[in-house]
Order: C-alpha cells, then structure tokens, then sequence
C-alpha cells in the first residue's frame, strides 16, 4: 500500500509542476521567466518536503487527501471557480512578463515571496494539528472538534493560510493584475465556508458550542 501511495503522490505531484508551468511560461513565450521560477521553487520544495514527512509519519492523511473527492453539489462549484480563478491568474502572469504590462520592484517581489512561504509553514502546521483536516467538506468516522493551536485563534486556519498564500502569489509572479483576479478567493471561500459551517453544525457534534467559543472564522478581529 506504501509503495502504490508512493506512486500516487510522486505522479500527483509531476502531474501539477508540470501544469503549472505550462499555464505560465506558454503565455510568457520564454523559459526566461525569473518570477515563474521562483514562485515554482517557493510551491513545490516546500510541498515534497511536506509530502514526505507526511508519508513517513501519516500516511493516512496522504492517502485521504489525495483520493478526496466533494460530495456536496455547492462545493464541487466553488473547487470548480477556483481552479478556473487560477488558471486565469496564471496564464494573465505569463502574459504580464511578455508583454511588459507591469513590472514589480525586486523587493515587492521578494516580500510577497517571504509572506507566501511564511502562510505555507502556517498550512503545514494545521496539518500537524488537525489530523481530520480533508481535502473536502465532510464530518469523518470518530471525528472530534479540534480547538487548540490555531484553532483556538481562528475556526478555520486553513483557509486563512490559503488566503495569504493566494494573495501574495500574484506579487511572487511579478503581476498585480494576476492579484487582482486572486481577489476573487475571498467571495469563493467564504461561500465553501458558510456550506462547510453549516455541514460541520448538523454533523459533527460539539461544533456549535466552539462556534460560540471561537468567534472568528478566519482573521482575528475582522473575519
């Protein structure tokens, strides 16, 4: 089982590099794309040594992530905007370094790279913290309500890292317009997170009174 997870993962993971790249440097007509290269390397070493601690230490998280699929009609729309949202973000990249359109100072560039790899350590960590956290909106056998950690903090850190990471990805590639068109995460995630909300009430028992207790979804303060 090891060894097919093993292969499942590595092909996965080819499977999305090369994805990747082909949406930015097509459009940027060259290989000669600093900012793809950097935001390819700060995406995906940090994901393969991710994906081989999780391997090691809980490979069944590894196999539950990669198999997942929505069963919830609103969420197979929000998981099919927001692929379309990064598509669009990335080939509208390319195009940006093709033709010019705006250029970034290095240390903009530099920053938004220190944020994004700041909001990948944080995913990491609700990894580590939350062993039911899944790919999809769901309520597991013997799932418990997890309230420590960043959890204590904010109801879904997830996301709250994902927002960060989405929103500096358009400075790491060196294009605003790109994060204009990230914008868009924020009504998309907070749609799956009213459904998520509402599944995980219904389902999973104790999830109402953390509600009360933890008052903010996503950012301290203000979401």
């Amino acid at each position: 089982m090891v060894k097919k997870l093993f292969f499942q993962a590595t092909g996965r993971y080819f499977l999305g590099l090369i994805t990747i790249a082909v949406l930015l440097f097509l459009p940027a007509g060259t290989l000669r794309y600093p900012n793809g290269w950097l935001f390819i390397v700060a995406l995906f070493a940090p994901m393969l040594a991710a994906g081989i601690v999780i391997m090691i230490r809980n490979p069944e998280l590894l196999q539950k992530r990669l198999h997942a699929r929505e069963k919830e009609k609103e969420q197979r729309a929000v998981v099919a905007l927001s692929r379309i949202m990064l598509i669009a973000a990335f080939v509208v990249a390319g195009f940006n370094f093709r033709f010019g359109w705006i250029v970034l100072p290095k240390w903009a560039v530099y920053t938004a790279t220190g944020i994004f790899l700041a909001a990948y350590a944080m995913y990491a960590e609700v990894l580590r913290e939350n062993a039911y956290l899944s790919r999809t909106v769901e309520v597991q056998e013997n799932q418990m309500v997890v309230d420590t950690g960043l959890y204590g903090i904010v109801r879904h850190p997830m996301y709250a890292a994902t927002l960060v990471l989405f929103l500096s990805m358009g400075f790491v590639l060196g294009s605003p317009v790109s994060f204009a068109i990230l914008l868009l995460y924020i009504p998309i995630i907070g749609k799956r997170i009213r459904n998520e909300e509402d599944v995980l009430t219904r389902e999973l028992p104790g999830y109402e009174k953390y509600r009360n207790k933890v008052k903010y979804k996503v950012i301290p303060f203000i979401w």
